[in-house]
């Protein structure tokens, strides 16, 4: 077998590999939302947000691999840069340990000693980016004392006591922010989430629909309303807003996704096949599509898919 051939084969396997495990991890092994983790995997902003406008851009964790496999086979890649969410920054916070001081591991912030509402809101965010949490919401909770109107300070506030677990705090946060400033999108996201997050998907769709109005390009926001429809069972209108954050390719691989979560894999066929109609060569479409095809019975068709997943393969080595 000639080294292209083998390189091909061995590309094909990593690439099945990675994609059934990467996407099983996304409900099983990692901390957040399982809705929203799972949108995530195919480079989609869900969940909550600590900034007004804009935000830090990353590589997602999750969804690189298969964005880089895309650029390998020169697709074009169909996700905007995303924001870091805060499962993102999970990552880097603290977990209630002794935290290690070395060259990895930076120390905690010491902030300064803070005399305004809006001095303290600043030690808050600094100490919040920083995953000290308890200190986050020390200083947070002083800020809003000092000035019950400072709408970004009950936000960040909700954000600390989400990620301390603690989400009927992070409700009232959230709630008492959009009390202040009922325009405020991103506190209106974050509320909507947490709602989406209890149980409560109609009230989660009446905030972020008002969240959408006011940053009607906000893929976040977007992504959080096409979540809260799938839950009602409004997969279309769903879909629609997924297909606004990202595009109809990952507007569609979202949707496939909670429909695989649903139980409904015949649907989800449907949309995994859309978003190959889009994007032939999807290793991540393909991947799906393979797996479900086989679990429904529809051998020659996977078969098919896994051809065409091995094609696509062959035709990069072979450049």
């Amino acid at each position: 077998m000639s080294k292209r051939k083998i390189l091909a084969v061995l590309i094909a396997f990593i690439i099945t590999v990675a994609a059934s495990a990467m996407w099983s991890a996304s409900t099983t092994e990692r901390d957040g939302d399982p809705d929203a983790n799972s949108i995530e995997d195919s480079g989609s902003a869900a969940g909550t947000t600590t900034e007004k406008k804009g935000g830090n851009k990353v590589v997602r964790i999750f969804s690189a691999p298969f964005r880089a496999i895309g650029k390998l086979f020169g697709h074009k890649n169909n996700d905007k840069p995303q924001r870091m969410t805060e499962k993102d920054a999970e990552k880097f916070a603290s977990v209630g340990v002794e935290r290690l001081n070395d060259s990895r591991t930076p120390e905690p912030v010491r902030q300064g000693v803070a005399n305004s509402a809006r001095e303290h809101l600043t030690n808050g965010r600094a100490y919040l980016m920083n995953g000290q949490l308890n200190e986050a919401i020390s200083e947070l909770s002083t800020a809003v004392s000092l000035d019950p109107r400072l709408t970004e300070a009950h936000n960040l506030l909700g954000v600390a006591y989400d990620k301390k677990g603690l989400a009927d705090h992070a409700k009232d946060s959230y709630e008492r922010a959009v009390k202040v400033e009922p325009e405020d999108a991103q506190a209106l996201n974050n509320l909507g989430f947490s709602l989406y997050q209890s149980g409560n998907y109609r009230a989660a769709v009446d905030k972020l629909k008002r969240a959408a109005k006011l940053a009607p390009t906000d893929d976040r926001i977007l992504n959080n309303l096409g979540l809260a429809l799938c839950r009602l069972g409004k997969l279309e209108d769903a879909y629609k807003y997924f297909a606004r954050a990202a595009g109809p390719y990952t507007g569609n691989l979202n949707t496939a996704r909670m429909l695989e979560r649903f139980g409904r894999e015949e649907d989800a066929i449907k949309y995994y096949e859309a978003a190959r109609s889009i994007e032939p060569y999807s290793t991540l479409a393909l991947n799906r599509l393979a797996i479900l095809y086989k679990a429904t019975g529809r051998t020659q068709q996977a078969q098919a898919a896994n051809d065409a997943l091995g094609a696509s393969v062959s035709a990069f080595a072979g450049r």
